[in-house]
């Protein structure tokens, strides 16, 4: 089955658990399981020196991952993008968290992530 015919809570089952391990990875600034669901594009546009900078940018300025609440998901023919509220521990308020994932070879991989 394609991933945008999956309901919410399917790709959700998906999502979570990836999106998971990129805060954890970003975190602790490990670029091997960081990139470890990327696709081939997204790997080649984030270098492990360009995500030590990112982490470290963000650590000192907003902190640490906090809650994460699920907004949406957006279907497209080729893809889903999956939306959060998204906390962090130094800086009040809310932002946006986001991924775009796809189907590759059978496996779910992520196309694009943001958080801001």
């Amino acid at each position: 089955m394609k991933l945008a015919k999956k309901s919410d809570a399917e790709i959700l089952s998906i999502a979570d658990p990836i999106m998971d391990n990129l805060m954890d990875a970003s975190t602790a600034i490990d670029y091997e399981r960081h990139v470890r669901d990327f696709t081939g594009r997204l790997k080649s546009v984030l270098s492990k020196e360009r995500l030590e900078w990112i982490c470290q940018d963000y650590q000192s300025t907003k902190g640490f991952f906090t809650k994460r609440e699920f907004v949406a998901i957006f279907r497209r023919p080729e893809s889903v993008a999956v939306v959060w509220k998204q906390g962090f521990s130094k800086q009040p308020g809310d932002f946006v968290a986001e991924m775009v994932l796809v189907q590759q070879d059978g496996k779910y991989l992520v196309d694009h992530v943001m958080i801001f």
